[in-house]
């Protein structure tokens, strides 16, 4: 990693939602992350978190409050002009949590995963267009006789590989995966990311990867920022994270992933963690987590001295 450059670099990034005029919320509030080629980032939290914010700032469904945003060495944070829309538009694509909601239902599916391919006029001939078509729903593993059919004709598990096909079609250098696999059965949900990550090693396609299902995340990727009320409060490699948390927060999430042993299980101490009595200022203790590191601290005297001066 240390030898290659970000494909995505996020710099204090703010999302905030004005409610009132004196009041607004801040779903979003100074996160900063890189995401190398080929590679998937995982961002993990409880619900409310900012996750899928996040991602729908960075492909610029929102427009960011503040901060800093570089996609393949051109910034999109900014007012985007048409060449660098049309260049983040091809160049990064976004799988949605509910496959339902997110297919036309008056349309069939070859022509929902064939809409980048026409906005974009990345055929010469309909036959090279049905060519492309048929050879990605393959890749996800659909028949290319599906083209024909609706969403509604679709399991949750299809509708979603089609949701993928239509992400994949473009050949995105990255694709951001929001909850795709929470509204699927658990048998189906492996069956996806297995899928996801074969394509991964195939085209080199990078994820930000976004999930609650800590187990799952730590399956699929090699990075993972830990958030909670919009500030990441711990970054690090998947056996970091999951070996020596950091953060109560991160604590506290791997406390509550449930133990497949029945003995163990009864005896499994779930740790609670609450925010404003924690007495931890996120503001002030964000100092420690720098860009492509993570910070191990050894005993538990250790981390309440950081706690301590943290919240100084």
């Amino acid at each position: 990693m240390e030898n290659k450059k970000p494909l995505l670099k996020v710099q204090n990034l703010k999302q905030y939602f004005r409610m009132s005029a004196k009041f607004s919320v801040k779903a979003v509030d100074g996160v900063s992350f890189e995401i190398y080629p080929g590679e998937t980032y995982g961002l993990v939290g409880e619900s409310g978190s900012g996750k899928s914010t996040i991602g729908r700032s960075v492909i610029r469904l929102l427009d960011p409050t503040a901060g800093k945003i570089t996609f393949d060495d051109k910034e999109i944070s900014g007012k985007l002009s048409k060449s660098d829309t049309e260049y983040l538009r091809t160049n990064m694509q976004m799988i949605f949590q509910d496959p339902m909601a997110s297919l036309n239902p008056r349309k069939k599916v070859g022509e929902i995963i064939g809409e980048g391919l026409d906005i974009h006029h990345l055929y010469k001939t309909n036959k090279e267009r049905n060519e492309k078509i048929a050879r990605i729903l393959k890749k996800v593993g659909l028949a290319p006789e599906h083209v024909d059919r609706y969403p509604h004709q679709f399991s949750g598990g299809q509708r979603q590989r089609v949701g993928i096909a239509r992400a994949l079609i473009m050949n995105p250098k990255l694709i951001i995966a929001d909850e795709c696999i929470s509204a699927l059965d658990v048998s189906i949900q492996a069956q996806v990311v297995n899928m996801m990550k074969d394509i991964q090693e195939e085209t080199g396609t990078a994820y930000l990867f976004i999930a609650h299902d800590l187990s799952m995340v730590k399956y699929i990727s090699s990075r993972i920022g830990v958030l909670h009320l919009g500030h990441l409060v711990e970054s690090g490699t998947s056996d970091e994270i999951f070996s020596r948390p950091v953060h109560p927060y991160t604590r506290s999430l791997l406390s509550a992933i449930p133990v497949p042993n029945p003995i163990l299980e009864r005896k499994r101490d779930v740790i609670t963690y609450d925010y404003y009595t924690s007495g931890i200022d996120y503001k002030k203790g964000t100092d420690h987590l720098i860009e492509g590191t993570h910070t191990v601290l050894s005993t538990d005297e250790e981390f309440e001295t950081w706690t301590k001066q943290a919240t100084a």
